[in-house]
């Protein structure tokens, strides 16, 4: 077992920016820095993104994050007291106590002849230059949000005075979009059960069932491929496991559509293409087959770190809102959600994301596998029979949009996000994105695309966001959600999945407004509203801070995670290369050779090691390659695991020597990586 320590838990290095208000390092001006910074601060309380009772950050997380003094975020915030808009509570942090008069109120200059309502955020989100917003046909003030670790760009370790951990180019992080119980990324990030595509179920193996212990390999299992525990999740089930691990629709098995060469791809949904990295098209009970198979190391991507949940505030959180409920409150309540969470949601968007939306805009669903239920005969009445989707991109979300009817056109992805060209070529009146974190590339979707997919979307077009873990970044600035620059052309979905655990089955869909009467009768009729207990613990932790406090521990547990697993691939897969770094909780590899990926996951799956193949979620031709989750696995273990990826493939016979020319946006080892596993 390697001996790699995971370090301080509550040590991070800045990632290029704060979440708060999208504040990034490279809108830092040389002088004037206080003044810049309370600038900012009080047009997002003139805008309405810091509503009275929103909490600021701590000044030492903020200074941070900004990488300026604790002297200027304390003297932003003392001129801030000074007006009356701010004052500090010690331990209740600095709270905002009174905002500003807007001079307007936030307009939708978007097609489509649904304006959003009063407070609702159009395409003024806040993401310009200080003292502007961003138009969304110009779009210029989001270039410094989309530098550093850029798509097709590999993170090379440290350059200047930056902290380690910065990334030397554009990011091309892969939107692995893992999930566990669901889909619950299919709209918007992230997250635990969502149907994000490496979750488990829509989206993927999430993997919510409980982290098990790892040990590494099993003594005594054979190296050879796979004899052991045999992967049923890759070749049809044996025994009196599911046969449908892969199956026909019919409910036939397909022998041998999930298992690489040598096994019958029959049937109507496995792909005939014979490409290197592909296998069939498995079945929609694929990822409850994974994750129930046993492995002592587990990489299904899309799972959070479980065993940092903030049990302690979670009860605290609990115990409080328990004393404060009147019994009216353990009645039936309103199937949009609790009143107290959608205020809670609205005020998380705006600071977070920047979104500025009204509560009663926000629907409470059960993840992003329920909106995208709630979706189905909306589009459809609205008559959209087919969701294009990228390519590659999430198995889970596919099979969700098929399973409501609807026929999910592939778009190819290259190295700026998803290509408009390709996607008006589909017809398509409707599209599912992963804009802020690509699944399973990592790619962030560059200015100039957004800029023509609003422009498609003004057409008469739809835009599906599913923002599923765009809060997991390490070396790159926080990236705008689509829906800050056309609110009425964009449905937003998002969830706590990725952030806290994908079995609260928590999440929200903010849909144009022509659509929301149609999607609440939706969730009415279809179960009634989430259950409300755990909908106001999950507003207290939000109204307290506590959520931004559990994500700054996270994320630095997650960075050093992910440093382990690059700097394991740089040594036992060498020739492969690494996409998507720079955020999200996995990494795609892909290799050279001929060895298809079904069969490598397969192999590896015998010898204890869980992951899923990247050609799972392809719906055409490509590489080979692995969609593998680091974040739920200790850093030792990390190595472990790769190192029987690594062992695995050249036991195939083919071994993976030369690098590919880059199909995917990249983010190869570095030097930093290839030497540094994890900090003391």
């Amino acid at each position: 077992m390697s001996r790699v320590d995971e370090g301080r838990d509550t040590a991070e290095v800045p990632a290029r920016g704060s979440d708060f208000l999208q504040l990034a390092v490279a809108d830092v001006p040389a002088g004037g820095k206080a003044e810049w910074l309370t600038g900012r601060l009080r047009e997002a309380m003139a805008d309405g993104r810091l509503a009275v009772g929103s909490r600021l950050p701590p000044t030492r997380v903020l200074a941070a994050e900004l990488r300026v003094s604790r002297g200027v975020v304390t003297e932003a915030y003392r001129r801030l007291a000074e007006d009356g808009q701010v004052a500090g509570r010690r331990r209740g942090g600095t709270v905002v106590l009174a905002t500003p008069f807007a001079s307007a109120p936030p307009t939708s200059s978007g097609g489509g002849g649904d304006s959003p309502g009063a407070g609702e955020e159009g395409v003024h989100g806040g993401i310009g230059a200080a003292g502007g917003a961003a138009d969304a046909g110009d779009l210029a003030g989001l270039s410094s949000c989309e530098r550093g670790c850029g798509a097709g760009e590999a993170c090379a370790g440290r350059r200047g005075g930056e902290p380690e951990g910065a990334c030397t180019g554009p990011d091309a992080e892969p939107y692995a979009r893992g999930h566990g119980d669901g889909p619950d990324a299919a709209c918007a990030r992230p997250t635990g059960t969502d149907s994000h595509p490496g979750s488990g179920q829509s989206h993927g193996p999430n993997g919510s069932r409980p982290d098990r212990p790892h040990s590494g390999r099993r003594g005594g299992e054979p190296e050879g491929a796979c004899t052991g525990r045999d992967a049923e999740p890759y070749a049809h089930g044996r025994g009196g496991e599911p046969d449908g691990a892969c199956t026909g629709r019919d409910g036939g098995t397909v022998d041998g559509a999930c298992a690489g060469r040598g096994g019958r791809a029959d049937g109507p949904w496995v792909r005939q293409d014979g490409g290197a990295g592909s296998g069939g098209v498995p079945g929609a009970e694929v990822f409850d087959v994974l994750r129930a198979a046993p492995a002592d190391v587990d990489f299904t991507p899309g799972r959070p770190d479980l065993t940092t949940f903030p049990r302690a505030a979670w009860l605290r959180a609990e115990r409080a809102v328990l004393a404060e409920l009147s019994a009216d409150q353990l009645g039936y309540g309103d199937p949009r959600g609790a009143p107290r969470l959608r205020r809670a949601v609205a005020g998380w968007l705006a600071r977070v994301r920047g979104v500025r939306v009204e509560p009663d805009a926000v629907l409470i669903v059960a993840g992003t596998a329920q909106a995208l239920t709630l979706l189905h005969p909306v589009l459809r009445a609205d008559g959209v029979d087919a969701v294009a989707v990228e390519d590659p991109g999430s198995l889970g979300a596919r099979q969700h949009l098929g399973h409501g009817g609807l026929a999910t056109p592939p778009v190819p992805v290259d190295a700026e996000g998803v290509r408009v060209d390709a996607l008006r070529a589909t017809g398509a009146r409707a599209v599912l994105l992963t804009p802020a974190h690509q699944f399973p590339t990592g790619v962030v979707t560059s200015g100039e695309r957004r800029r023509e997919l609003l422009e498609w979307a003004r057409g008469g077009g739809l835009i599906l966001e599913d923002d599923y873990d765009a809060e997991h970044r390490y070396d790159r600035p926080p990236v705008p959600a689509l829906r800050a620059l056309l609110a009425d052309r964009v449905c937003y979905m998002g969830s706590v999945s990725k952030l806290l655990a994908p079995a609260l089955r928590i999440g929200w869909l903010v849909a144009p407004a022509r659509h929301r009467a149609a999607l609440v009768d939706a969730k009415r009729f279809n179960d009634l509203g989430n259950a409300v207990l755990p909908q106001l613990v999950l507003a207290r932790l939000m109204e307290s801070g506590e959520l931004e406090r559990h994500l700054r521990l996270v994320r630095g547990r997650h960075r050093r995670r992910r440093d382990a697993m690059i700097a394991a691939l740089a040594e036992h897969l060498p020739g492969a290369r690494v996409h998507g770094a720079a955020a999200g909780l996995h990494l795609t590899v892909t290799y050279a050779g001929d060895v298809p990926d079904t069969e490598l996951a397969a192999a590896a799956l015998a010898r204890g090691v869980k992951c899923q193949p990247l050609s799972w979620h392809r719906q055409r031709p490509g590489p080979p390659g692995l969609v593998l989750g680091y974040a739920a696995t200790p850093p030792g273990v990390v190595a472990d695991g790769v190192a029987v990826l690594g062992r695995t493939l050249r036991e195939l016979g083919r071994p993976a020597a030369v690098r590919l020319s880059p199909p995917l946006p990249d983010a190869s080892p570095g030097p930093r990586s290839r030497t540094r596993r994890s900090p003391s």
